[in-house]
């Protein structure tokens, strides 16, 4: 395994970084996108109950904003329960590109990463070519010993940044329809909030 390493040359030492980021982004977009950090269960039922009861107190509203995405999209709503309901969609519509925004940052490294991954392992292509071309000026075509090290990494960096770039780019697809499937969740609870708020605040 060493050697194949090694047989990439500098480039993969840089494709084995970009590995290991997108393992780490990986993992913790995995613990950080879980339903029960992003839509805690029972929140919306126990959230709307509070409107029915006018339990909408300061404390308790900017207790809810903390409390997860789906809070925070709620708790806005709620700040905004004195003015037309057309006008709180619209401030909640406003929270909600900002949530979605903090749930997709970290995907744009994973985006980066699937980008620049297949560029490196061109570089390292070209960077082995280069040095089969200086072998066969300096020793000829007949020595395949000096051939075989630039041969050797313009293949063993292609094919890592392949590997590279494959995988993140699956991941990044998944986690983007993961957070579109939770937006549209989260945008269903704070509209079934939005229609018990009213009523509740206005009677």
């Amino acid at each position: 395994m060493f050697e194949i390493v090694s047989s990439g040359g500098v480039v993969m030492i840089f494709l084995l970084l970009l590995m290991a980021l997108a393992m780490m982004i990986v993992a913790e977009r995995f613990w950080s996108l879980r339903n029960k950090e992003i839509i805690p269960n029972k929140l919306a039922n126990d959230v709307i109950k509070w409107a029915k009861k006018k339990q909408l107190d300061e404390a308790h509203v900017e207790r809810l904003a903390g409390n997860s995405p789906l809070g925070y999209l709620m708790a806005t709503a709620i700040k905004q329960r004195d003015r037309e309901r057309s006008d709180i969609i619209e401030a909640v519509e406003d929270a909600g590109r900002h949530v979605s925004h903090q749930l997709e940052k970290p995907l744009h490294w994973l985006q980066a990463i699937a980008e620049v991954a297949p560029l490196l392992g061109l570089l390292g292509t070209v960077i082995g070519m280069m040095k089969v071309f200086a072998s066969i000026m300096e020793f000829g075509v007949g020595d395949a010993n000096q051939l075989a090290g630039g041969i050797s990494q313009a293949l063993t960096t292609t094919a890592a940044g392949l590997i590279v770039a494959i995988p993140t780019v699956l991941f990044y697809r998944y986690f983007k329809n993961r957070i579109a499937d939770q937006t549209i969740v989260m945008e269903q609870q704070v509209m079934q909030l939005i229609d018990n708020l009213a009523p509740a605040e206005k009677s």
